[in-house]
């Protein structure tokens, strides 16, 4: 049985051998890069991004990363693009191609097809005297000394590499649209991301739990309406404005200081300037006030009008962290 000394140090040398292979990119960084990312930006095509074996699954991330940022991508595989999906590839296009050797069969066949269709070709690839090197319009050198693979053959440094360089298109084709948070959530409305992004507090508000008491309304009234709407909090409403709150720790507290509360009213124990919030924000925005002020209720107010009350628990219950 392999000792677990064993294992940490293989997993501690990959990570290391990879971070160190992607910190030589930045060495490799000039003017074909820069010139590659202008082509992409002013293209009035979509971007194309192909390869072979690992290659093409780094060229699907890469598509999938540059479509949820705002740049129109798609997937070509090299070896079906010869049996009839260079179809798909447009006038107008730019096409990336990725290759680590750049010398492989299907990419001595494909590009001089996209040269042919007149297409502006950027290379990613580790070998930038290859066939693609020689052939493409702009080289992106991702080359790497070895593999982290103690064979040196499994592509692991290699696809890391055309991996980050990917990244570093999108981001940098973020910066050139001014591409904003916002842009984002329309491109990826599902899922925990796009909750965070695009869910409303109004969205989340239930009519039927929205806890109110009178300033003039007894305790025991007022622990009834906490307990019923199940919130662990009442707003405290006169001429339907909000004027205060009242928490379930506030009864708690008013309950190890009084003894008799027949006498008590709601004005009399509650939190007067609770926060608030619209119900058109963003319910990451009303998690991030809830944090801030270390509180797990906010009062939903629209234009002075008392809309519920949003609480932690069910902004968690979204998945929004």
């Amino acid at each position: 049985m392999i000792e677990s000394k064993k294992i940490l140090a293989t997993a501690k040398k990959t990570i290391l051998s990879e971070s160190h292979a992607i910190a030589k990119l930045v060495d490799f960084l000039d003017e074909n890069f820069v010139n590659a990312v202008e082509i992409i930006y002013k293209s009035k095509g979509r971007l194309v991004v192909t390869g072979i074996g690992k290659s093409a699954i780094i060229a699907q991330k890469i598509v999938a990363t540059l479509n949820s940022t705002g740049t129109p991508s798609l997937f070509l595989h090299a070896s079906e693009a010869i049996h009839g999906d260079l179809g798909m590839v447009q006038r107008d296009d730019v096409v990336i191609c990725i290759s680590k050797s750049g010398n492989s069969p299907e990419i001595k066949v494909l590009v001089p097809l996209l040269k042919r269709f007149g297409n502006k070709l950027i290379a990613i690839t580790g070998n930038t005297t290859s066939f693609l090197g020689k052939e493409s319009d702009f080289v992106l050198n991702t080359y790497v000394e070895t593999e982290a693979c103690p064979n040196n053959l499994a592509p692991t440094n290699s696809t890391t590499a055309q991996l980050v360089i990917g990244d570093a298109i999108a981001v940098c084709l973020m910066e050139m649209k001014n591409f904003t948070a916002e842009d984002f959530a329309k491109y990826h409305p599902g899922g925990a991301l796009g909750k965070k992004m695009l869910l409303r507090v109004g969205n989340m508000l239930e009519t039927s739990h929205k806890p109110i008491v009178a300033p003039d309304s007894s305790i025991k009234n007022v622990i009834v309406e906490i307990s019923e709407k199940r919130l662990g909090v009442t707003a405290v409403v006169e001429n339907e404005k909000v004027i205060g709150i009242i928490t379930d720790g506030d009864i708690r507290r008013m309950l190890n200081k009084t003894e008799n509360i027949s006498g008590l009213t709601a004005k009399d124990i509650m939190s007067i300037n609770p926060k608030t919030i619209k119900s058109t924000d963003l319910v990451s925005d009303a998690l991030n006030i809830l944090e801030d002020f270390s509180i797990t209720q906010l009062v939903v107010v629209d234009n002075n009008e008392y809309k519920g009350v949003l609480h932690l628990h069910d902004i968690l219950k979204e998945g929004i962290v």
